[in-house]
């Protein structure tokens, strides 16, 4: 066998073996990230009462599981590829282009990268995490897969809304369970002007306590709003997640209009036509105008107590625990 035969073989023997060689080691080092990404999973769950911690490991440990596989891909093939020498003279043969060339795939790739840096700034700052509620383009939804490059958004009515991570960078959004699963929800009432408000707000409190998605935070009844023939009646309660607070609301709404036919139908809206009314005595009308005075004096701390809602200045305890510095182990 001639000499340049055998040379050939040789280099062609030690090529696939280079090949080979970074292939094994680039496949190895995406199991090795998998497998660790899997340990994590394990050893944080979500299935339980308090995951918020599991759920932002979990969130960190997906994203950047996925940004390190892409970038050992990448890598990977490109230094396969550069055991080709003509290819390695095609690579030299570009650099003197490199400027133009690097800002043409700069734009061409920028969704790509964009994703990527978006993946990055989610898993370390986290605004998302998974199993959050969030409400994306007016859609209600939970996050139930978050990738390298997109999120996996399930809607309530089962629908899934695909989004790229950059739009998460970009957009405002509303996200239900940043510090805590907690949440305050109104139902709203129009009703007459004869309603007699403590006993809405007794019933209230009936119906909150007989209620087990009541969480025993929040249970205010207030008028919000006046209009010719109503009143607009917030009732303002609070459950344990978006979930029991949409279905307690539900709940709250139904009995205390099943309430209010039974105990105060005048309370439910009407029109009035009035035809006219023998006038008030002054003296009787002077009485009755010192008395209502008087009842409103009385009336006034009890009021103030019972109309009392929570605001924006308020800090529950969830909020109180996340801006606390960890603690050192």
């Amino acid at each position: 066998m001639p000499d340049w035969i055998a040379n050939a073989d040789g280099a062609l023997s030690r090529h696939v073996l280079v090949l080979l060689v970074l292939l094994v080691l680039g496949w190895l080092a995406v199991r090795a990230v998998r497998a660790l990404e899997r340990r994590v999973l394990r050893e944080h769950p979500v299935d339980v009462a308090d995951n918020l911690r599991a759920r932002r490991v979990q969130t960190q440990a997906k994203v950047i599981s996925g940004v390190v596989q892409g970038a050992i891909i990448v890598v990977g093939l490109g230094l396969a590829l550069m055991t080709f020498p003509a290819i390695r003279e095609i690579g030299a043969t570009l650099l003197a282009s490199a400027g133009v060339l690097g800002l043409v795939a700069g734009l061409a790739a920028k969704p790509v990268f964009g994703n990527l840096i978006a993946g990055l700034q989610i898993a370390l700052a986290q605004p998302i995490r998974l199993d959050d509620v969030v409400i994306v383009q007016g859609e209600w939804g939970r996050i139930e897969e978050i990738n390298a490059t997109y999120v996996v958004v399930r809607v309530w009515d089962e629908r899934r809304l695909v989004v790229p991570l950059q739009w998460f960078i970009e957009n405002p959004f509303e996200n239900w369970t940043r510090t805590t699963s907690q949440l305050l929800g109104t139902a709203f009432l129009w009703l007459d002007y004869r309603t007699p408000m403590a006993d809405v707000r007794e019933a209230l409190e009936r119906i909150c306590r007989t209620d087990e998605r009541w969480d025993g935070r929040v249970c205010v009844a207030q008028v919000t709003e006046t209009a010719e023939t109503t009143v607009q009646v917030r009732l303002l309660v609070s459950a344990r997640n978006s979930g029991e607070l949409f279905d307690l609301r539900c709940a709250v709404r139904e009995r205390m209009i099943e309430y209010l036919e039974r105990a105060h139908p005048e309370a439910l809206p009407r029109q009035r036509i009035d035809l006219g009314r023998p006038p008030a005595t002054e003296t009787g009308a002077q009485q009755s105008h010192g008395a209502a005075l008087e009842q409103l004096r009385t009336d006034s701390g009890q009021v103030t107590e019972q109309t009392a809602s929570p605001g924006a200045e308020d800090v529950n305890d969830a909020d109180t625990a996340a801006m606390e510095p960890p603690r050192a182990s």
